[in-house]
């Protein structure tokens, strides 16, 4: 699960974020005011914060270069309405990692978390595709579309085998080794990662 902070206050937007990113195995807490995300931060770092420009008791630019003051390694994403180049490159110079225009699609948004977490080094991948098929490690599930398939233990353990393989060959012996131990016994699903 992806711990996420979302500094903004506008309840619509920040609902609709948060709906979303839920869906998607995030865990999203909203802050309306910079002081609580500063007080919040203080406490846990979330895996990713989003800020808003205008707040109602800062602004987003200068929760940012604080946050830069205490750590340079928590990745920051601007969305916000200010979208002009003054303010955009504003954001980076204040420690901003990216920088999202609203109104934005949240399939977008996610993907670009999902980047930046990446080479933040931040996360590893918990979902496998492979055109309709979907393998989730995190829940061990297989989905085709949005429909669970109920699968065995060793069917789970060669989904996932063969989808962290795709466009590769996988030889009998790779699929001996990595499902079935020495006595002809498949080896528990937590041994996936």
């Amino acid at each position: 699960m992806i711990d996420v902070y979302y500094a903004e206050d506008d309840k619509i937007i920040a609902q609709s974020v948060k709906e979303y990113l839920e869906l998607q195995n995030c865990s999203v807490t909203i802050f309306e005011r910079v002081a609580a995300v500063k007080k919040a931060l203080r406490s846990q770092l979330p895996a990713v914060l989003f800020v808003d420009w205008n707040m109602p008791d800062g602004q987003g630019n200068e929760l940012c270069r604080w946050i830069r003051e205490r750590w340079t390694d928590l990745p920051i994403i601007f969305l916000t309405v200010r979208g002009d180049s003054h303010d955009i490159i504003s954001g980076f110079q204040n420690g901003a990692d990216d920088y999202v225009v609203k109104p934005f699609e949240l399939t977008i948004l996610y993907s670009r978390m999902l980047a930046l977490l990446r080479r933040a080094g931040k996360t590893k991948e918990t979902r496998l595709f492979c055109d309709n098929l979907t393998l989730d490690k995190e829940k061990m599930a297989v989905y085709c579309g949005q429909e669970e398939i109920r699968v065995s233990q060793p069917e789970y353990l060669l989904f996932a085998l063969l989808m962290e393989n795709k466009g590769r060959t996988v030889t009998r012996e790779q699929l001996l080794e990595q499902v079935w131990d020495s006595n002809g016994n498949y080896y528990a699903i937590s041994s996936v990662s």
